[in-house]
């Protein structure tokens, strides 16, 4: 595996802290509600994000330069 490839890695996980909750659903009738936090610690830049629409989430992820990610799947 190439560092390039190991770098946009994804690894699902069990669980992710939420950012958006189910009250919000009705605000934005579109689904385009993507929220973001960035935190900066000792390691680097850690950016956590949530989306109705993972595409949307992806896509951002992606323009920012990927990367490792945690991605966990939601039922």
């Amino acid at each position: 595996m190439s560092e390039a490839e190991a770098n946009d890695e994804v690894v699902f996980v069990a669980s992710l802290p939420d950012l958006i909750d189910a009250s919000e659903y009705d605000d934005h009738p579109d689904g385009r509600l993507v929220r973001l936090r960035l935190t900066v610690g000792a390691d680097g830049v850690e950016l956590l994000g949530d989306a109705f629409r993972p595409q949307e989430l992806e896509a951002l992820l992606r323009t920012l330069g990927g990367g490792p990610t945690e991605q966990m799947l939601c039922g």
